[in-house]
């Protein structure tokens, strides 16, 4: 009786992408690219609400004793400029620039305040944003296709 030299290969020995370990990193990898476009969205719907807070202060209704108050045209500000830095941010992770899911992070965690916020003066709108935030947040976090710094 010989023993073969070679190990044959039993289905226990399967590389760690046949096996399905690696499915993790697809569906976070496809996340990211989401969270790409999601930031280029977010970041022209920051453009809007900061248009609209910069040409006139009816446009949002009037917030009376709120700790965070900030007249109407700060807040629009606020959002224009966070806005146009989120397109290029997402402009970035699209691109696959390494230095776009760290700053994405940082940038989309201030939005998230930003519009945590802003919540009294357009909930329903607020709340959308913080929601898209969330999963920009947890896509950048969970891709470890490539570094992320």
């Amino acid at each position: 009786m010989s023993q073969p030299s070679a190990p044959t290969p039993d289905s226990t020995s399967r590389p760690a992408a046949a096996s399905g370990a690696d499915s993790g990193n697809a569906w976070a990898g496809g996340g990211t690219l989401f969270a790409g476009f999601l930031l280029l969205v977010d970041g022209v719907l920051g453009v809007i609400k900061g248009v609209a807070g910069i040409a006139t202060n009816d446009v949002y209704a009037a917030v009376n004793d709120y700790v965070f108050k900030f007249n109407v045209t700060t807040w629009g500000w606020i959002h224009l400029i966070l806005g146009v830095v989120l397109i290029f941010v997402g402009w970035g992770i699209l691109k696959g620039a390494t230095w776009a899911r760290a700053v994405g992070i940082a940038l989309v965690s201030l939005n998230l305040i930003a519009n945590f916020m802003w919540l009294p003066y357009t909930p329903i709108w607020a709340i959308v944003t913080i929601a898209i935030d969330v999963f920009i947040i947890w896509a950048l976090c969970t891709d470890r296709s490539r570094p992320a710094f």
